[in-house]
């Protein structure tokens, strides 16, 4: 097998590796061969003192951690793996259940399916009260939140990369019901988690010839790409399968669905840690995101835009920006929207800042209903300076 190293894809595939042994392991680890299982447990272990990228990715030493602290193999190395990656996360913890991923402020939805994903799986299989007390906890107070990021016919909220994962976003909403850290009943739980399932499969997200998931959306689209996606990225998807671990008795699989948060309501949610603002509308079940301070200009357009929603898709890269208010050069080329400074999110508004060179951009959004109000003020640029907004 390939050598774990530093910052290496091997570090990736042990992490699944070792949660896929540690959840099945009175049917396949627990039988194989000592010889076999050393041998495993040999290979997994270079992942505990492999340096991670700075994001996510410290959460897969711990995983690895977790597993081979669980069945005895090389323990004081991975119970130190699995301290330090939950402390590196604490850096990017931005509070109320919100984390950014990675130094800076990218929110996305590796929210769910990785920074609180893997701490509170971790906690549940490891039965570390303490740990699932402190991320158990935060899982709960996120997904008061996450809940309303999926529209009523089940689609996510489009924004962030690896969008291609799909129906992974279904990942945290199992966790919580799973551990019991949930604001949600078990009814809103399966229904947002069914819609999401249901609304890719009826559009054509499984190929119709192969059953596979393609690199993109629905079918096959390079817009929602990133250059490390790669044939086998779609299958993260499988995250979605954690709904399974729950016993079929449980009230998530025996209690009726119950509507979710953008089919009850009209809702306007401010959301202060990621400095964002949600808006649905119950006649039509969208939600739209006004996007306050999310920032990651190496994934771009998938989060500087000032919108996003569950019926639309920023324009792919090379297209004129949409959702975007700029200034033009004298070379007519729209300046970008870096260097975000939050100014606040509260009742029905949210707002930021960014620079253009020597110029500042002030930008803020109402919204109320299905109606929205964008005002952008631009200081100290030359006069005439010509600007650019598209919707």
């Amino acid at each position: 097998w390939p050598r774990i190293t530093d910052r290496s894809q091997p570090l990736v595939e042990a992490a699944s590796i070792a949660l896929a042994l540690r959840l099945t392991r009175p049917w396949l680890w627990d039988r194989l061969d000592t010889a076999v299982r050393d041998r495993a447990a040999a290979w997994l272990a270079d992942a505990l003192t492999a340096e991670p990228w700075p994001c996510n990715w410290e959460l897969f030493p711990v995983t690895v951690g977790g597993f081979l602290a669980a069945t005895g193999h090389a323990t004081e190395a991975a119970r130190a793996a699995r301290a330090r990656g939950l402390a590196r996360i604490e850096t990017w913890y931005a509070g109320d259940g919100w984390y950014t991923d990675g130094p800076g402020r990218a929110f996305d939805y590796y929210n769910g399916w990785a920074m609180h994903l893997y701490p509170v799986l971790e906690a549940h299989l490891s039965a570390d009260a303490r740990l699932l007390d402190r991320h158990g906890s935060r899982l709960e107070t996120h997904l008061a939140d996450y809940a309303r990021l999926f529209g009523a016919d089940g689609a996510p909220l489009h924004q962030g990369r690896s969008l291609t994962y799909r129906m992974a976003t279904t990942a945290p909403l199992w966790l919580g019901a799973l551990t019991g850290r949930t604001p949600l009943s078990p009814g809103t739980t399966r229904r947002l988690a069914s819609g999401t399932l249901r609304h890719f499969l009826d559009r054509g997200a499984a190929d119709p010839a192969t059953g596979l998931l393609p690199l993109g959306w629905y079918g096959p689209y390079e817009g929602v790409l990133q250059r490390y996606s790669g044939p086998a990225s779609p299958y993260w998807a499988a995250k979605a399968f954690l709904g399974l671990l729950i016993p079929p008795d449980h009230p998530v699989w025996t209690d009726p669905e119950e509507p979710g948060p953008a089919e009850r309501a009209d809702a306007v949610t401010a959301l202060p840690a990621p400095n964002w603002l949600l808006q649905s509308t119950s006649a039509d079940g969208l939600v739209r995101l006004h996007n306050h301070g999310s920032e990651d200009a190496r994934y771009d357009p998938h989060y500087t835009r000032l919108a996003y929603s569950t019926a639309t898709g920023p324009a792919p890269p090379g297209a004129e920006p949409d959702n975007h208010f700029g200034l033009l050069g004298e070379d007519g080329a729209v300046s970008p929207r870096h260097g975000l400074e939050p100014l606040g999110a509260g009742e029905g508004w949210a707002a930021s800042r960014h620079g253009v060179g020597t110029a500042r951009v002030v930008s803020v959004v109402l919204a109320h209903g299905a109606a929205e109000v964008r005002v952008h003020a631009v200081t100290d640029a030359p006069p005439g300076t010509p600007v650019r907004l598209t919707g």
